[in-house]
């Protein structure tokens, strides 16, 4: 079960004060840092990413031409099915784009994370990127990290409880709700996109130039009149909006299987938890085993611990750089969290039931 660590809790990786100052450990990560750099895993991969851009464009294009060649049939399930894979690729690249991974030049990355995100899936850029920088700036810190903020999921028993009637019986129940929950996770991602470009939720019109809304707002209307027009053009009406819930559902729940491994059931901070960078990254990470399926099926996020602590990092090169940073850590007597992708789906599971424990008057805590 994922507990809100104390400051003078040794997990919390907070400068153990007793050894004098000149023991304080905030100066870890420069060293591990140095070692990244002298390795030359910071250096970009253009290679890679134009080979990847291109095989995933190849990807879209193939399953976009099977839907206008199977033409108005129930068969259009499996292209739908084919589609919401190639879309989370998409979107992988996307995100690789909003770390700057893919290239040197920021415009270059901007451009890149634009057409990946907003032509073609139909996620808001700009909005994400603000979420998920401050998500990387303060994982799993509360009322700092939104990816634990209060939604539809209560990560911590203080949010469970202060819920209204629904959000208390979602509580309840939401281990069990959690895998189709994620159905909608598709949906929640286009309608959060179009609200921060219109002014509401975090990322407000007064935030946003008005050149980055015209030119994000008008991709994303490009891309919902194509996706609608396509399907309208192809499909019967009912054959159009099954091809639409299933795919837009697979694609939530591709995306959101992806990111739940990540961060879901670890460490939990309080607000003014003083750890340094190094330990608030890997302790409320865990990293995914597995071959290089696993590193492609979910997009290198399976490198997770070592993505947070070095964000621009090519997607390539985490692989490499997991041997040094787990060494590192283990030199330093810092834990750092490995399992396989069904157990760390066991570990969110359990979590958000213990989350949920309290508000079940037939258990006892």
């Amino acid at each position: 079960m994922t507990v809100i660590v104390p400051a003078g809790d040794p997990r919390s990786g907070a400068p153990d004060q007793t050894r004098g100052p000149g023991s304080v450990r905030g100066s870890d990560y420069a060293v591990l840092s140095r070692q990244v750099k002298r390795a030359g895993l910071l250096a970009r991969r253009p290679g890679y990413y134009w080979v990847k851009a291109a095989t995933n464009l190849l990807f879209l294009a193939a399953g976009w031409t099977a839907f206008v060649l199977v033409g108005p049939s129930w068969w259009q399930l499996a292209v739908a099915a084919f589609l919401a894979a190639a879309f989370t690729q998409t979107a992988f690249l996307g995100h690789d784009a909003g770390h700057q991974q893919i290239s040197g030049s920021k415009r270059v990355n901007v451009l890149l994370g634009r057409l990946h995100g907003n032509l073609l899936v139909g996620l808001g850029y700009g909005w994400w990127v603000a979420k998920h920088n401050r998500h990387h700036a303060h994982p799993n810190q509360i009322d700092r990290d939104p990816d634990i903020a209060t939604g539809a999921i209560a990560f911590t028993r203080d949010n469970a409880q202060a819920r209204g009637a629904f959000g208390v019986w979602l509580a309840r129940r939401q281990a069990w709700l959690f895998f189709p929950m994620l159905l909608l996770e598709g949906l929640h991602l286009h309608v959060a996109s179009a609200r921060a470009l219109l002014g509401h939720g975090a990322t407000s019109r007064a935030n946003t130039p008005g050149t980055t809304r015209l030119v994000e707002g008008g991709l994303l209307l490009v891309h919902a009149a194509g996706y609608l027009t396509i399907l309208l053009w192809v499909l019967a009406p009912a054959q159009a909006v099954g091809f639409l819930l299933l795919q837009q559902g697979l694609f939530g729940l591709y995306l959101g299987c992806s990111f739940a491994p990540n961060h879901k059931g670890m460490p939990i901070f309080g607000r003014d938890h003083g750890s340094d960078f190094l330990r608030r990254q890997v302790l409320t990470a865990r990293n995914i085993r597995g071959g290089r399926i696993t590193d492609f099926a979910l997009g290198g996020l399976n490198y997770q611990i070592e993505h947070h602590l070095f964000p621009s990092m090519p997607r390539p090169n985490l692989r490499r750089a997991q041997a040094l940073v787990r060494e590192f850590c283990a030199r330093n007597d810092i834990a750092y969290r490995e399992t396989t992708l069904t157990g760390s789906y066991a570990e969110v599971l359990r979590h958000l039931h213990a989350v949920g424990g309290p508000l079940r008057p037939e258990l006892e805590y």
